[in-house]
């Protein structure tokens, strides 16, 4: 295999064949999703970058890769700095970056299947200051000096039955045909590989802890639609339950058949529509609505058939993780485990379930320093050894038919320090500040994300991420459009208001760089709260997410009695919901750890 160094200077040759001055590379794919399959890491493949989100641009002479706060250890620790610079997102953007250093007149490259329209007129005005042009390749560079590059999957699409479900995919495609109609419109384009996975209650194995196949979808005003798979992923069960409404195409048929509605009204999502689907559509002359895909709120406000899936699985999922944590309290001490191998036990625990589809994102198994990189992934290469005066911290999740899960716990590896007890316990009370909300209709999650944070602001801390975010079902492991973070935090922006049947994480941390990093993660649901006296409807959060909370790092003076009561009430439930499926030394373990806290 190639070194980093050599895939640069290989993409460099490319471009000169292709005369271009420089490409933009994303990490997504034609979806924009956030998870890609193998076949569209691009990003990962030419640098070394193993994060979730980030850039890069290539130029002649200088190259550069954009990450946010989340990022700022990991980036440097993959990617060579003497052929990258680390430029911080978003006090950066790639638009600006490239209107500096862009050469004049040179053209700038990119694939517009990777790319929003947004994004394109920006970086188009960006450029053309210079003097510069932005210019749509109709095959990518990458692809073309990626020897061993993957295939996309052809695994074979699942039926999620009705029964999951709680709605047929007939009802939301009615539904749809009714949003159309609301809006004058012919038809709506869903390019978000969940948004289709959802629509059609059908699931794939395209893309790793994500269960979604590789398709578009085309769904027209009368409530039938088109969809774009690869035929041999359409099995006799998914063609039966899909029914004569839905018409089944090649993939490749996808980009021609966008020319077919020329003079007709067609809603197309600007956020996860690439620019491509845009530039067939306007070439073949259709009108277009710009609107948020349909399926985006529908699909986040769960059913109650999803919520009781969703509870099942987080009970199921809480028992193997509390089974984890009694094995890592008894072995890590000893020593010879290592950060992998301590993931590989935790996914045997879950693999005992019988019923794990998948993990919904790589394990973040993290031992000391590697604790402070909030989005931490290991590896063989950088796995280190469980130490005795370190924090190990656990973030990871199952999928389920029924539910998918996503939680974060640390403990001591022999005695914790003063400091760690007092960060620990700072934030579990930003953790309990948002459990307890309580706030009117139409609040969103970015009002909220500072109650989490004012424990540790008040003794000068803060962590680089948003607090919160949206959990599908048996789906993507981060959703939107629901999120609790402010704009000036990775994973901001606009901040959806909070609906009833919402799925969110709660997730405050900590991270003190080349020391300990400390997360506490539960999902909740946001819920209708009865107030006496209200005078608007009123929201809050039920937590769903049963494991016992590392008592051992609790330094129970720091909390108010009010902030007792609840984790005395917390743990009281994760007895009740763990215990019976434990074994009797397996209970007596989580009776200690479900003790009630008292103060010091």
């Amino acid at each position: 295999m190639s070194s980093y160094a050599d895939r640069l200077t290989a993409l460099r040759a490319q471009l000169k064949r292709d005369r271009l001055d420089g490409f933009v590379v994303p990490l997504t794919d034609e979806h924009m999703s956030e998870y890609v399959g193998g076949y569209a890491q691009r990003l990962g493949w030419l640098t070394g970058f193993q994060g979730s989100a980030g850039s890069a641009v290539v130029l002649p002479e200088a190259a550069a890769i954009f990450t946010d706060g989340r990022y700022t250890l990991q980036v440097r620790q993959q990617v060579d700095g003497a052929h990258w610079d680390y430029v911080p997102v978003p006090q950066v953007s790639i638009a600006a970056w490239l209107g500096e250093h862009a050469p004049n007149g040179g053209r700038i490259g990119y694939d517009p299947w990777l790319h929003t329209r947004g994004w394109v007129e920006e970086a188009r005005k960006a450029l053309a200051e210079k003097g510069a042009e932005l210019v749509a390749v109709t095959a990518n560079p990458i692809d073309a000096v990626w020897a061993e590059r993957p295939q996309p999957s052809d695994a074979k699409l699942s039926v999620q039955a009705d029964t999951t479900a709680g709605k047929t995919s007939a009802a939301k495609r009615a539904d749809i045909a009714d949003w159309l109609a609301e809006r004058k419109a012919d038809a709506v384009v869903l390019s978000a590989l969940d948004s289709i996975a959802w629509a059609f209650n059908v699931r794939g194995d395209d893309v790793s802890h994500t269960p979604v196949a590789l398709a578009y979808a085309i769904v027209n005003n009368d409530g039938t639609a088109d969809l774009f798979v690869a035929r041999e992923k359409v099995g006799d069960d998914v063609a039966q339950h899909l029914g004569n409404a839905v018409r089944i195409h090649e993939r490749s048929a996808f980009a021609p058949a966008l020319a077919a509605f020329a003079g007709k009204r067609v809603a197309v999502d600007p956020e996860r529509a690439v620019a491509a689907i845009f530039d067939a559509l306007d070439a073949g002359g259709a009108k277009l609505l710009q609107v948020r895909d349909p399926v985006v709120l529908a699909k986040a406000i769960k059913n109650d058939v999803e919520i009781s899936g969703h509870k099942a699985a987080q009970a199921r999922d809480g028992a193997a993780l509390a089974r984890f944590l009694k094995w890592a309290e008894a072995e890590m001490p000893k020593g010879g485990i290592t950060e992998m191998s301590a993931a590989d036990r935790l996914q045997a625990f879950r693999e005992e379930t019988g019923v794990l589809k998948d993990l919904s994102f790589d394990t973040i198994s993290a031992t000391g320093p590697n604790g402070a990189i909030p989005h931490y992934k290991v590896t063989d290469e950088s796995s280190l050894a469980v130490e005795t005066g370190q924090l190990y911290l656990v973030d990871s999740g199952g999928q389920y038919a029924d539910g998918t899960t996503d939680v974060t716990r640390v403990i001591p590896v022999g005695e914790p320090t003063q400091e760690m007890r007092d960060r620990f316990t700072r934030v579990l009370k930003g953790h309990i500040a948002i459990a307890t909300a309580v706030f009117p209709e139409g609040t969103t999650g970015g009002q909220i994300d500072a109650f989490a944070r004012r424990p540790l602001w008040e003794v000068g801390c803060d962590y680089g991420h948003g607090t919160g975010h949206g959990v599908g079902a048996y789906l993507s492991v981060h959703e939107g459009p629901q999120r609790i973070a402010a704009p000036s935090y990775p994973g901001g922006g606009p901040s959806e208001p909070l609906c009833a049947g919402m799925f969110l994480s709660n997730e405050p941390g900590y991270y003190k760089a080349g020391e300990f990093g400390i997360r506490i993660e539960n999902l909740v649901l946001v819920t209708e709260q009865d107030i006496p006296g209200a005078e608007s409807p009123m929201l809050g959060f039920e937590t769903l997410t049963f494991c016992p909370i590392e008592r051992g790092l609790i330094e129970p003076g720091l909390l108010s009695e009010e902030e007792r009561r609840w984790l005395d009430g917390y743990h009281a439930k994760v007895l009740e919901v763990l215990g019976p499926q434990l074994s009797p030394d397996e209970r007596v373990w989580l009776e200690a750890k479900c003790r009630p806290i008292t103060a010091r």
